[in-house]
Formats: structure tokens, C-alpha cells, sequence
């Protein structure tokens, strides 16, 4: 058996790249006031403490990060998502806040603004001198953000939108910073030119005066109460017949003349909508890295826990700590081999994101589709992070037991504050939806560059590929070489991907052949489709996570990781194991090998559970919990 001991420092140094110095930074402001929050806090005075914490940050530059260097910035958009995932440490009222007034509300004058926008506006955002919000989201609409109702109508003579709400249930829903701090917005509206509607746009409107009232015309409501995040103050805001100025259009991807002629650089209306929600792209990712470091924390809090607390044992002998027993390991362990490749995936993709924007800026040709891949990405991850958050701090909460339901220990709090994570910035299904929906369009687009010869050959490669890996010493095979063998993982979910695929591809084909229109098409597949993305989604979290083994400093570190991505690829195949033995990839006996296998490299890792929760460096000033030292 190979040697096992490791020292959690050096996992730590690892796992802080990139950007070591800077998340030592966060760490730091987190121990201190006014970031330190206490366990029962009045709404009001938690509000206000975030906002002071907030401010601590833009005073520190961090708000800014991503924007250009001549608006006090880095053009680092990398460095202020890790910023982000490095707040979720501590209270995540503050890290929201901080994503919605530099995240969202800078970000989309950054990306959907032009010039003059950000020589107005950016500088101002990223010191706090003019907070904002990020009005998208209706009351009657949620998620379909094309189907919004609020107005922008085009008026020539007073060169100037007409900026309106409707009715009630067309009211922006649930803005951050909109029910007492936002002065400004930026508000998503059907824009109308000349009696011609162009759909949804962005225009930033000034919501408040100097006072903090509501300008004329504006009516806003204070959310109240909510399950989590009450440091966060919500709002929702009706516009009654609002003037606009021209000028506050953000206008990268469409401008309306003086004399009121409606220009685009991109022709398609569909194509010119997603564009505009790549604004989106950065908010998932952050979302994804914050949900990662909630459950660090959870799972250090449970781990620790597990590994002192003692009860039952031999008859006549000592108690055991309870992470000795079976059942105990593997509720834990699984998860904190998911939260290890989920780590990985969410800096690959940060650091993915950032170098296309690098290419968007240098005019790349290549660099708009290379980011609706990004999007696609982010999106599926999204999702997996945040249905993880919530299902790894339920059981860190009842491997705890009553330890586990007291307040001071974070879990409680922690899985209210980020339960909003599944349907934030996106419903987690309609997310994998749009995932499915890029995997299909590439599959169609490879598929239709192929000539006929070339499509024979290529299903030919397939099925040749598929006897192979479903021969019958492939399916059958047991020994613990192949089971933890990282290529086998990584053919074992490139095959379950693939072949969901295209299944997915002809079963869609068929119903259309037969008639049925694509919108009910899609609606009848959609748990198909919801299947694939996520088989996509934990592909790329598997690789990510073999290729920061294989970058992994020796000895010790990259052999420790090698084992968690092991117990991460064989849970999940346990967990879709179902899927695995109908189409055949594996037969009964491997399915009970691999599910043993589990068992085996959980109890071999229990001996370092606690250095590898250690691993992910929260200093105990951070974490907070009280049962979790002796």
C-alpha cells in the first residue's frame, strides 16, 4: 500500500493558487470587524454591517478587480472571482452583496456598456461612492428573462426612453442593493423603436435622490424576511412612465441614433439576447466558487467534528470516534472528494474565462464561440455546485447530530444562506437545459461538416468504440487496478456523455420527424436532457480534477489527490449506477465491485480525512464553529 501521511500545509500552498497572496488578504479581512458576525443578529443592524464590510473592500480595491486599470482596476476578472469564492469563507450576506454591486451591477456597465459608460460610471461602482443594482429578474417571469414585460419605448422628441412597468406582476423581483442602498440600476426592458420592438435591453436608470427617497415615478418595496441572506437587502421596484436619457442605453451590442435609427453589429435578434447575457457568465462561475468554499466549510466543521467525537465501541473497550464507522465515512467522504473536483473545475473554468476575454479584447475570431462554451460550462457547474452545497451540508448537519443544530457551529445558517444558490442567477433545471441545448448544437454541427462516407465512418468508430469498451472483459472486470485506474474514469464518463448524446440527439429527431413541434419536443425530453448535462458537467469536473492531480507537487500531495479523484469517479458511477448496468457498460458483478471499491478507498482515507479538510486552509478565526478543536 502506498504511504498515505502527507502534511496539510503543503496541500494548502497547492490548493491557494493562483493567487496565494491575494485570498491571504480576504482571510485576514475576514477575522476581523466588521466581518466577524455574531450568531443572532437584528435584520436592520446585519444590513448595515454588511454594507461596512462592503465598503472595506472597495476601500481595499477588490471591488474593482476586473475593471480596466484606468477605472482603478486590474483587468483581472480571474482575480475577482477569487476574491468571491475566498469571502464565502465567512458570512455569505457580505460575499452576495459584494457580487451584486461589482459583479453584477459594475459587470454589466462593464460588458454591455461602451466608453462613455464606463469614463461615467466604472470608477464610481468600484469605490462604492455609487452603489447599484442589477434589475433583470420579474415577479410574473423568473427565469424567462426573453418574455419580460417592463418598456422602453423610444420617444424622438424628447430623445429620451419611456421607461415602464405594465402591471403589478411585472415588477423587478428580488434586486440586491435595490430595497435601501441602491442608487442606480440597471434595468432590463423590451426595448421599442419606432414602433418596432427589438427585445430585451439594458439601460441604467438612477432609482434613488441624494436622500435615499425613491425619484418620482418610482415605487420600491423592501422584500422583508428571508429564509437566509438577511444581511442582503432585497427589494423589488415598479417604474411608473420613467424618463430615460438616450445616452444610458448600454449600447456595445445596439445603439439608437439621435435621429432615432436602431443600430446592431450583430443582425440576429436570438443571437443578440445570449450575447447580452454573457454578462451572466461571471456571476454563474462566482456562484459555483462560492458554493464550493460554503461546503468546505461545512465539511471541515463535520470532519473535525467526526474525528473527536466518541461513542460506541468493543464491548469492555474504548469508545470509537464515530468517522471509524462505515456508514459515517462514506456520507462524509464522498462529498469531500466531490468538493475537491469541484474546487478544480471552478478555477479551470475562471481561469478559462479570463483568457477568452483576453481573446474578445484582442479581436480573436475565435473568442465568441469559445465563450458560449464558457457559458455552457458555467452554467452546468452552477448547478452541480449549488445542489452539492445543499446536499453536503445536510449531512454534515446530521453526522453532527444536536452539534450539528447548534448555531454557533455555521451549518444552519450556512444552508439557509445558500439554498437560494440553486435557482440564483439562474433555475438550476433551465440551466442544464441551455448545457443539453450547446452539447446538441455541436453534435449537429459536427455532424452536418461531415460528408456521408465520413458519417459512416465515424458511427463506425463509434460502435467500434462501444464493443470495446462493452466486450466482456471490460464489463466484467474487477481487479483494483482497473477499478482505480484514472483512464478507465475518464472513458467510463466520456462513454456515458457520448452515448446520452446521441440518444438524446435521436430521440429528439424522431419526434420531430412525427410531427411534434421542438418547444414540446424538448418538453418531452427534458429529463433526458437534464441526464446529459449533468454527465457533461461531471466529465468536465472529473478532468479538471486529474489534471490538478497530475500538477500536483510530489511526494505526497499529487499521490493524496489521486485517491480523492478515485473515490470522487467511482461514488459518482456508484450513484449512477443504474444507468451504468442498462446500457450495459457494466455488468451486476462490476457494480457491486465498484460500490465495495467505495467502501475500501473510504476507510483507507479516513486516516487523512483531516488533513484533507485542513487542506483547504480556513483559519480557525474564519471557520468559527466551536466543536471542531478538543
Amino acid at each position: 500500500m502506498p504511504d498515505r501521511s502527507f502534511h496539510a500545509s503543503a496541500l494548502c500552498e497547492y490548493l491557494a493558487h493562483p493567487y496565494p497572496d491575494l485570498r491571504a488578504h480576504v482571510l485576514a479581512l475576514l477575522g476581523t470587524e466588521p466581518f466577524r458576525m455574531p450568531v443572532e443578529i437584528d435584520r436592520a443592524v446585519h444590513r448595515e454591517r454588511v454594507l461596512a464590510a462592503v465598503r472595506v473592500l472597495a476601500d481595499e480595491g477588490l471591488g474593482s478587480l476586473a475593471f480596466p486599470t484606468e477605472y482603478g482596476g486590474e483587468g483581472a476578472p480571474e482575480k475577482a472571482i477569487a476574491v468571491f469564492e475566498t469571502l464565502a469563507f465567512g458570512d455569505t450576506s457580505i460575499v452576495v452583496k459584494f457580487g451584486v454591486q461589482f459583479g453584477l451591477w459594475g459587470g454589466s456597465v462593464l460588458q454591455l456598456g461602451t466608453e462613455k459608460h464606463h469614463e461615467q460610471w466604472l470608477a464610481e461602482i468600484g469605490t462604492l461612492a455609487l452603489p447599484g443594482c442589477y434589475a433583470m429578474t420579474e415577479i410574473g417571469h423568473g427565469s424567462n428573462v426573453r418574455r419580460l414585460e417592463t418598456t422602453a419605448t423610444w420617444d424622438a422628441e424628447a430623445d429620451a426612453f419611456l421607461l415602464h412597468t405594465p402591471h403589478e406582476g411585472a415588477g423587478k423581483e428580488w434586486i440586491g442593493n435595490a430595497a435601501l442602498h441602491g442608487q442606480v440600476a440597471t434595468v432590463f426592458a423590451q426595448l421599442s423603436v419606432g414602433g418596432e420592438g427589438h427585445g430585451v435591453h439594458a439601460l441604467v436608470v438612477p432609482i434613488r435622490d441624494d436622500d435615499g427617497n425613491p425619484l418620482p415615478g418610482i415605487r420600491i418595496e423592501d422584500n422583508g424576511p428571508k429564509v437566509g441572506l438577511n444581511g442582503v437587502d432585497n427589494g423589488r421596484i415598479w417604474f411608473g412612465e420613467v424618463w430615460v436619457p438616450r445616452e444610458n442605453l448600454l449600447d456595445r451590442f445596439a445603439t439608437v441614433t439621435p435621429e432615432g435609427r436602431y443600430e446592431s453589429p450583430i443582425e440576429s435578434a436570438g443571437r443578440r439576447f445570449f450575447t447580452m447575457l454573457g454578462t451572466l457568465v461571471a456571476g454563474r462561475i462566482s456562484i459555483a466558487a462560492g458554493a464550493v468554499s460554503a461546503a468546505k466549510v461545512g465539511l471541515t466543521v463535520a470532519v473535525r467534528y467526526a474525528d473527536q467525537r466518541r461513542q460506541f465501541g468493543p464491548e469492555d473497550g474504548a469508545e470509537l470516534p464515530v468517522l471509524d464507522y462505515t456508514s459515517l465515512q462514506r456520507r462524509l467522504l464522498p462529498r469531500v472528494a466531490e468538493t475537491y473536483a469541484l474546487h478544480f473545475a471552478v478555477r479551470d473554468l475562471a481561469g478559462r474565462y479570463a483568457a477568452v476575454l483576453r481573446l474578445q479584447k484582442d479581436g480573436d475570431e475565435g473568442a465568441d464561440d469559445a465563450l458560449r462554451e464558457i457559458e455552457a460550462r458555467a452554467a452546468g457547474l452552477k448547478a452541480l455546485a449549488s445542489w452539492h452545497i445543499a446536499d453536503a451540508l445536510q449531512e454534515s448537519r446530521e453526522a453532527m447530530g444536536g452539534r450539528g443544530y447548534h448555531a454557533a457551529n455555521r451549518l444552519g445558517k450556512l444552508r439557509a444562506d445558500t439554498d437560494v444558490f440553486s435557482t440564483f442567477e439562474g433555475a438550476n433545471p433551465v440551466l442544464l437545459q441551455l448545457v443539453a441545448k450547446s452539447l446538441l448544437t455541436q453534435f449537429r454541427e459536427e455532424m452536418g461538416d461531415l460528408q456521408f462516407l465520413d458519417v459512416m465512418r465515424y458511427v463506425a468508430d463509434r460502435a467500434g468504440t462501444r464493443v470495446r469498451e462493452r466486450n466482456p472483459v471490460a464489463t466484467r472486470k474487477t481487479d483494483r487496478e482497473h477499478l482505480r485506474d484514472p483512464e478507465y474514469h475518464r472513458s467510463a464518463f466520456r462513454y456515458r456523455e457520448e452515448r446520452l448524446v446521441e440518444s438524446a440527439a435521436r430521440r429528439l429527431k424522431a419526434l420531430m420527424d412525427d410531427g411534434v413541434e421542438p418547444f414540446e419536443a424538448f418538453n418531452r425530453c427534458q429529463d433526458h436532457l437534464e441526464t446529459l448535462a449533468t454527465a457533461h458537467s461531471e466529465r468536465v469536473a472529473l478532468e479538471a480534477f486529474l489534471d490538478g492531480v497530475a500538477a500536483a507537487p510530489t511526494p505526497g500531495v499529487s499521490e493524496q489527490l489521486a485517491d480523492v479523484a478515485r473515490l470522487y469517479a467511482l461514488a459518482r458511477m456508484e450513484a449512477d449506477r443504474a444507468w451504468f448496468l442498462e446500457a450495459g457498460y457494466v455488468e451486476p458483478a462490476k457494480s457491486r465491485a465498484i460500490r465495495a471499491e467505495v467502501g475500501v478507498l473510504c476507510r483507507e482515507l479516513r486516516e487523512v480525512a483531516v488533513s484533507l479538510v485542513d487542506g483547504w486552509g480556513i483559519p480557525e478565526g474564519v471557520l468559527g464553529a466551536v466543536d471542531v478543536v478538543e
